[in-house]
């Protein structure tokens, strides 16, 4: 297998402060992505657009942020500060999903995710997924050590081209996962990537985060898997409600699983198709995985999310979604392990909670920093 190379960004301070540090480290990759027909977004839609013609999305997306989630806008500024880009750019950057939107895209595949309290190591919980995205994004990843200054909570958060959140697990044991469905209006408001950093930053426990979450204006459906030490939950986000899916061992890949949800489902045929495959198998791996009483270390997970039914291949197309990484979390552990690109031909890369910073390819270490 390949050495896995996945850049970590430590950034510690106040908000603008944590931004800045983020943005320096990045600088040259992002100003790259950014110059790359405006972060591949012309690459992607059939309608060609610029940073004119977004300016009031921008401005709107920007404002929603500000209103719900202060801190993150602060943190943006010095994202664009310690970048050398625009506050406009680095905004975008947090859009380009929402920008894409859902109907000018045709998907194929787009995350499975699966949460368990017994199928990790030594039978304790875990959080896992493949990261399915287009754009060709695995030359994006970055992993970001963040300690916002006030709390003693910090998190690891794995991250594409400037994104200041997409997943990750926090040192209070906290590990949150997504998957895209697609349904009802998308519109101004917090793009659910920077909800699962505020929440992330703010919470503690699944049903602190559940309790943050309902009270967020999100811009665009999504399905959140959170997990602790002792809970695990799936909720599915359409428009302004917010539904959970009872489940022991959730399993989620692209399609709305809640009856009241599913009528409203705008996935295509095909994508649903795979979707289906894709649920029935990881249940069946992570079946196995849970059954034997003592549960599974990481790179057995890490096999599971390799199969080729849940790991999608790329077929050199940038507008088709393909698996461009896989993670694996411990929320008891305090650990964040990563396969760049296809898992089943990288290595894992491990990073973790230590007293003075995190580390990475270190032996696995039980307990919290």
């Amino acid at each position: 297998m390949r050495a896995a190379s996945v850049p970590l960004v430590r950034a510690i301070g106040g908000p603008f402060a944590v931004g800045y540090q983020h943005g320096a480290a990045r600088a040259g990759a992002l100003r790259a992505f950014i110059g790359d027909d405006l972060c591949r977004i012309n690459r992607l839609a059939p309608v060609p657009v610029s940073v004119e013609s977004l300016r009031p999305a921008i401005a709107a997306y920007g404002a929603a942020i500000a209103a719900a989630t202060p801190r993150l806008s602060e943190e943006i500024d010095g994202l664009a500060q310690g970048a050398g880009i625009s506050r406009e750019l680095a905004v975008l950057l947090q859009l380009r999903r929402e920008i894409i939107g859902y109907q000018r895209v045709p998907s194929r595949g787009d995350c499975t995710t699966y949460a368990s309290l017994s199928a990790g190591p030594d039978g304790g919980p875990v959080l896992a997924q493949t990261v399915d995205l287009n754009g060709d994004l695995d030359d994006q990843i970055a992993v970001l050590d963040v300690r916002l200054s006030g709390s003693a909570r910090r998190a690891l958060v794995l991250s594409f081209g400037g994104l200041l959140g997409y997943l990750g697990v926090n040192s209070d044991g906290l590990a949150i996962g997504l998957n895209l469905v697609l349904g009802g209006e998308w519109r101004p408001g917090l793009p659910p990537y920077l909800a699962i950093r505020h929440l992330l930053d703010n919470a503690g426990c699944v049903a602190g985060a559940l309790a943050i979450l309902r009270g967020l204006p999100l811009a665009s459906s999504r399905s959140l898997t959170l997990c602790d030490q002792a809970s695990v939950a799936c909720v599915e986000i359409l428009g302004n409600e917010q539904r959970l899916v009872s489940s022991a061992q959730p399993v989620h890949t692209n399609h709305f699983l809640h009856p009241d949800f599913t009528d409203f489902d705008e996935l295509n045929v095909f994508a649903r198709n795979s979707s289906l495959l894709r649920l029935k198998a990881c249940e069946a791996g992570l079946r196995g995985l849970a059954g034997s009483g003592t549960g599974a270390g990481v790179e057995e997970h890490f096999a599971l999310l390799a199969q080729p039914t849940i790991c999608v291949a790329g077929t050199g197309d940038i507008r088709r979604e393909r698996t461009v990484a896989a993670v694996v979390a411990l929320p008891g552990r305090g650990e964040l392990h990563v396969r760049p690109g296809d898992p089943s031909r990288s290595s894992t890369r491990t990073f973790k909670f230590t007293p003075d910073g995190t580390a990475d390819g270190c032996p696995v270490r039980s307990g919290g920093p």
